[in-house]
């Protein structure tokens, strides 16, 4: 049985969802996702590189996001996880089909799959300025929840679809009239509670569903006069570096317009110079697909054409995996830490949302160790850098410390660097009482912090000619010093897991969930965190930056299988009993086809 959603009565729903919870949850799925019609040229051509419905859905959607109708897919995406997850997940999908499809009388099966394509799409349109208000102003500062929506349904069987969906069944709850846009035909309905539904049927391909008569316009208008997606800055030209020949979803932001909007919904308001830089970004973009050990996504961002903010395209991180030991728990690497702080200093800078502000971070290395961040430290640290957590040897004769952070970075100033390092070791000798001790290591000499109590607390030393290196915690300098042999690079579990197609490498991250979740306790940043914590193997994310305005990433989530998932049952939810009826559809080609209204 494939997923609820893909009904075209998944646009009944008796309130429009939050933009907000919209956008959550397709970063959750990371994604939610898109996938892979266009029809060009008044529909007469296709081009397999953009979403279904690009030439449809207008420039100002703030997010669209298309799902495989496969459900053969949908079969692997439930056997992921484990038991648990499992049912959590079959839950979620047995309360959509039950609501937006069986509890109607419909099966998806024999009532839609026969007609409709590959995947289908759904669209956030932004608030329009004359829309009026649906409620007051919440008194908790958010917005109310205007936006629109849009579903396009392609047609791949016109002979089937007339066949199934020309027989309306018995009307209650509302009325349907029928008028003329553009010319083309637009069935119409208000439900007894005031919900609207307008749909219509494009080139004969398209079955276009909206929540309201100025948006399913608005769709016309698009596609008339070419004022769609497909058309807008950068869309058409980045969306084919990331597309796939079976993809299970796809997904597009509009950068600018849904940041203003999350914004404004929450009680944290950026401000207007965040808000400002924000509109330097135009599109983000991403491909979802399913493998046999986990889920891959490919995705894409680029520049406003406008913008005046460029990326330097400098590519030069993939080589730290190399300086770590295979059982490294977690590791983050990029090829320019100057470069990697000032973007962070530019995009952060009086922003409330940011994890710690540059301001408190430059003040805390004063405070700390009477250094300026940027004079002292960060003016020598122009090349590769890394941050890893590799966690002690069963075996060690220390057993302070549970695991080690180790920072490596190439210096590109040794002398100046050799400076710092002398100041931070005056420091803690002199304002935190500990040993300064220098010694050797495979014959390359180290400094180590010795605690007024006699515990190894950190060491610093140098790796080659211009790597320097920071651990603090457990000591690790024999295993790293010489450059290991066993290291994370050759590591199984890095190799599947850290996408390597992106070469060069602007930076890359890995997480052992498995290993380091059972081991130390990680941030709870998502509801129900610890049972997909047990779900998941391993995290990978490279990214590169393609040119001056465009930036690519790769994210690969290694999943473990609960194995075959038994079928989907009925959930606890009370069949309607009254049901609505699906109207005749008249379309430009004088095929009658029809669509869902609202629940009543």
């Amino acid at each position: 049985m494939a997923l609820p959603v893909l009904s075209v009565s998944s646009m009944k729903k008796k309130k429009k969802p939050s933009l907000v919870l919209t956008l959550s949850s397709a970063g959750l799925l990371i994604g939610g996702g898109v996938a892979a019609y266009w029809l060009l040229n008044q529909g007469q051509l296709f081009s397999k590189n953009l979403p279904v419905g690009a030439n449809i859905i207008p420039q100002d959607a703030l997010f669209a996001v298309s799902l495989t109708t496969d459900p053969v897919q949908w079969q692997q995406l439930r056997e992921f996880g484990t038991k648990e997850t499992q049912v959590e997940l079959d839950r979620y999908l047995v309360q959509l089909r039950d609501r937006f499809i069986n509890n109607k009388g419909y099966d998806f099966q024999k009532d839609i799959s026969p007609w409709v394509g590959e995947q289908v799409t759904i669209a956030i349109l932004a608030p329009q300025a004359t829309k009026p208000a649906l409620k007051p102003i919440a008194t908790d500062g958010s917005i109310p929840n205007q936006q629109s929506l849009v579903m396009v349904l392609p047609i791949k069987d016109q002979q089937k679809a007339q066949n199934i969906l020309a027989q309306p069944q018995a009307l209650k709850g509302g009325e349907w009239s029928e008028r003329s846009y553009e010319g083309i035909a637009i069935k119409e309905t208000k439900s007894t509670l005031g919900e609207n539904l307008s749909a219509a049927v494009i080139n004969g391909r398209f079955l276009v569903i909206a929540d309201d008569s100025k948006t399913i316009e608005q769709a016309i208008q698009a596609y008339r006069n070419k004022t769609s997606l497909a058309t807008s800055a950068g869309f058409a030209d980045n969306f084919p570096k990331i597309a796939s020949s079976q993809p299970f979803a796809q997904y597009y932001v509009n950068v600018p317009s849904s940041a203003k909007i999350a914004a404004a919904s929450g009680n944290r308001h950026l401000p207007a110079q965040v808000l400002a830089q924000l509109q330097n970004n135009q599109g983000l973009a991403g491909t979802v697909t399913l493998e046999p050990q986990g889920i891959r996504v490919k995705g894409v961002s680029w520049l406003n054409p406008n913008s005046q903010r460029v990326l330097a395209v400098e590519n030069k991180a993939g080589k730290m995996q190399n300086r770590v030991p295979s059982e490294t728990l977690m590791m983050f690497s990029g090829g320019n830490l100057q470069r990697f702080w000032a973007d962070y200093v530019s995009t952060s800078q009086g922003n409330p949302l940011s994890p710690i502000a540059p301001e408190q971070l430059r003040g805390g290395v004063k405070s700390l160790v009477n250094l300026d961040l940027e004079r002292d430290l960060l003016s020598w640290m122009g090349g590769e850098f890394s941050l890893s957590v590799i966690p002690n040897t069963p075996n060690s004769s220390s057993e302070d410390f549970r695991a080690s952070l180790l920072f490596m970075v190439q210096a590109r100033d040794r002398d100046r660097a050799e400076t710092s390092l002398k100041q931070l070791d005056e420091v803690m000798k002199t304002q935190y009482q500990f040993q300064i001790q220098q010694t050797t290591v495979a014959g390359k000499p180290i400094v180590n912090w010795i605690g007024p109590l006699g515990t190894l607390t950190a060491t610093h030393g140098w790796l080659d000619e211009d790597i320097a290196f920071l651990a603090l915690g457990a000591p690790i300098s024999d295993r790293i010093i010489p450059k290991p042999n066993n290291a994370l690079a050759i590591n199984p579990l890095f190799q599947t897991t850290v996408p390597l197609e992106k070469n060069p490498k602007n930076s890359q991250f890995f997480l052992d969930v498995e290993r380091t979740a059972k081991n130390f306790p990680l941030p709870t940043l998502l509801p129900n965190q610890q049972a997909w914590l047990k779900a998941t193997r391993s995290v990978g994310i490279t990214t590169a930056i393609e040119d001056s305005r465009t930036n690519r990433y790769e994210i690969f989530l290694g999943l473990k299988k609960a194995g075959k998932p038994a079928s989907l049952k009925s959930s606890s939810i009370n069949p309607i009993s009254s049901l609505t009826p699906l109207p005749t559809l008249p379309n430009a080609s004088g095929i009658p086809l029809r669509a869902t209204p609202p629940s009543p």
